[in-house]
């Protein structure tokens, strides 16, 4: 998914960004706020990813939307 499709459709995926990384909370949602490099930085966080990691499974999630 890119910047683009992430940030316009944000509020729609906050409850399936919640399903794929249960780790994140309600407040790291509200910091990410459609913004891919954000949602990256809080998986690592989490979960202790590289950044690398954490930037393939954002690539790859929901790539049909």
């Amino acid at each position: 998914m890119n910047q683009e499709q992430l940030k316009g459709k944000w509020q729609q995926l906050t409850g399936e960004t919640k399903k794929k990384w249960a780790k994140l909370t309600d407040d790291d949602l509200k910091q990410v706020d459609g913004s891919k490099d954000k949602l990256i930085g809080k998986i690592q966080e989490r979960y202790g990813k590289s950044k690398e990691e954490a930037e393939k499974e954002v690539n790859n999630w929901k790539t049909d939307n």
